[in-house]
């Protein structure tokens, strides 16, 4: 790992004449704050030596421009859900925060795009699509909180991933500073494009390795007027599994297909306090949304998706109302009701695999001392697997844990798989990432890392050792 210098008085100085001295925080308390991210383990903590919040990508660039003067790592943090360590500064430095830069710049309706700052929830840009008849169809389940850089940074999946795609399908265009601090404009507000390598899409999904995002120009689609919520309930995993190929080839064409064991289902029902949630002590949910554009339509596809259900094996098929959703976007807070140290891996293989990769997670989970705990985005193949400490020991915890990753990675690929769908590698995979790519390719990311920033200024420690 290269050497960084510290953060001295004379870059405090400069910091503070570009931002503003109230824009620079030093303070023990302030630091405290940014040294980790979703990570729950102490051990991966590590804090900043400053905290600075930039208001425009003027400001942006000229901290890194003084980044790379002074020798000092920054890392990139909009609202701190990381759940792979990627926003932790592993290599200390400094951590730049996105938060003042959080308009929504324009909106076209007609022409069907949005212009936003990266610090913008995703949220709000969700909202203000809605409010004018549109949809932003980038849907992760921490939206009420990440923001948008972050979910470009990452390129995020989530829920409506099935029919809309994931993050990177959302965008036109991207303005971004680069390692060595200038602002650039990359991508354009067309619907195909051939002219050169695609620069925004090598962006998204860098984690902030290669340049810190600060505006984009996203897609909007028509707002389908009609939406119908399933849930279907299961008392064998098999059988809610074997359920998704069938939807799929139905040509239903949903907009999520959701799936929850049944130790997330009484988790998540005991965190939001749902003191009814149905069949909550044997229940696996299949929650499948389907949004039309004509009623007949819907009123169709429901029917289909009943019958597809019941002749599955379904124990039960009902309407998933707005308690249903909170219970599958709160699966990850409901984890600290178990256990206050677990691991999140989200592996994620071709869709045609995941049943028999979630049945393999799970034989192979019986064997070790921690809960494995499911759920998934079965309709694309990504799946959250959650282990949880509990009473082990830090030496049981990391012995066990690497030799269920080494299992469950190498099946993974070998099922045509990789290590992460949406929450990318961060810190925390670092290692499996070195060791699971293939050398040619991990050799091409060494290569354009160094290019683009030949003093491994932005977000050491990350991803892979440039």
């Amino acid at each position: 790992m290269k050497e960084y210098a510290s953060v001295n008085k004379e870059m405090l100085a400069e910091l503070e004449a570009v931002l503003g001295a109230e824009y620079v925080l030093t303070a023990a308390d302030k630091l405290e704050q940014y040294k980790t991210d979703e990570e729950t383990d102490p051990r991966m903590f590590h804090l900043p030596e400053a905290v600075v919040l930039p208001g425009s990508s003027e400001e942006v660039a000229a901290v890194v421009k003084l980044c790379n003067k002074y020798n000092v790592p920054v890392t990139v943090r909009g609202g701190g859900t990381s759940l792979a360590d990627g926003a932790i500064p592993v290599c200390g430095g400094i951590v730049l925060l996105m938060e003042r830069m959080n308009r929504i710049l324009e909106m076209d309706t007609t022409a069907m795009y949005m212009v936003v700052e990266a610090g913008v929830r995703t949220i709000d840009i969700q909202k203000r699509a809605n409010e004018a008849g549109f949809l932003y169809a980038g849907d992760p389940c921490s939206a009420e909180s990440c923001q948008i850089g972050g979910n470009l940074a990452t390129n995020a999946g989530g829920n409506k991933a099935v029919r809309y795609g994931v993050t990177r399908n959302q965008v036109y265009s991207l303005e971004v500073v680069t390692p060595t601090g200038e602002i650039v404009e990359v991508g354009a507000r067309l619907k195909k494009c051939s002219t050169g390598y695609c620069m925004e899409q090598l962006i998204m999904g860098s984690e902030g390795t290669l340049g810190i995002i600060t505006k984009a120009t996203l897609k909007l689609q028509p707002l389908p007027p009609y939406r119908f919520d399933l849930l279907a309930v299961f008392d064998d995993p098999v059988k809610a599994l074997d359920v998704v190929p069938k939807i799929m080839q139905a040509g239903l064409n949903p907009t999520s297909i959701e799936y929850m064991d049944n130790s997330y289902v009484r988790s998540t029902a005991d965190y939001i306090e749902f003191k009814g949630a149905p069949h909550y002590e044997d229940g696996i949910y299949v929650i499948i949304t389907v949004e039309t554009f004509t009623e007949d339509e819907l009123d169709l596809k429901m029917e289909k998706l009943d019958e597809l259900c019941e002749a599955a094996g379904a124990i039960d098929v009902l309407e998933a109302d707005d308690r249903i959703w909170s219970m599958r976007r709160n699966c990850q807070e409901s984890v600290r009701l178990i256990s206050l140290v677990s691991l999140t891996d989200d592996v994620v293989v071709p869709v045609d695999k995941i049943a028999e990769t979630i049945k393999y997670i799970m034989q192979v989970g019986e064997k070790y001392p921690f809960p494995v705990k499911i759920n998934a985005h079965i309709g694309d193949g990504n799946l959250h697997i959650v282990l949880c400490k509990c009473d082990l020991t830090d030496e049981e915890w990391e012995k066990n844990v690497a030799a269920f990753h080494n299992e469950v990675y190498s099946y993974a690929y070998s099922q045509g798989g990789r290590l992460a769908g949406e929450h990318g590698i961060g810190a925390k995979k670092l290692a499996y990432m070195e060791a699971y790519t293939p050398a040619g390719e991990l050799e091409l990311m060494r290569k354009i890392k160094l290019a683009w920033d030949p003093q491994l200024i932005l977000n050491p420690g990350k991803i892979f050792n440039a």
